[in-house]
């Protein structure tokens, strides 16, 4: 699923955040719980936080959009500018999907943060070790939730510098 969201350019330049507009990129949202989904592209398309926000559901969906391989083959090799992962997903999880992300020159430098419901104290270790660039665990509150993807938003996609390759 592909969500392109219109951004209304006055709106871009707000006096707490100095934001590019020459090109906000692409986020990545490896989700497969619907309603953490919705909440997600809710909080994002109300911040402008995005140009597009991809989703997809599983590891293996997200391995294949960044290889641009299957139903992504035909896509722009531009990796996103973040990609927020959850741990927990059929097929191949998050922890995985980091593992390979990591491993590959590619994807070395591209910032994975993940977004989990998890708090246990094994996972967060292990994504660190793995590479993470951040951990958040979901908040169950509505507002906190959208107001934790807006911070991540804002920094991930507006204030944080990434090379280009």
């Amino acid at each position: 699923m592909v969500c392109d969201f219109q951004i209304d350019s006055h709106k871009l330049f707000k006096p707490k955040y100095r934001i590019k507009t020459m090109n906000l990129k692409t986020i990545l949202l490896v989700e497969d719980n619907p309603m953490d989904i919705e909440l997600t592209l809710e909080a994002l398309s109300e911040h402008n936080l995005a140009n597009r926000v991809v989703v997809v559901t599983n590891g293996i969906e997200a391995l294949d959009y960044l290889y641009c391989k299957g139903n992504y083959s035909e896509r722009n090799s531009d990796n996103p500018v973040v990609v927020l992962l959850d741990i927990k997903m059929p097929l191949m999880d998050g922890k995985e999907v980091l593992k390979q992300l990591k491993s590959e020159e590619k994807f070395k430098n591209l910032p994975v943060v993940m977004l989990t419901s998890s708090r246990e104290e094994p996972d967060l270790k292990l994504c660190y070790e793995l590479g993470a660039n951040a951990y958040v665990v979901k908040p169950v509150d509505f507002k906190e939730f959208t107001d934790a993807i807006k911070h991540i938003g804002v920094f991930w996609a507006l204030i944080n510098e990434t090379p280009n390759y």
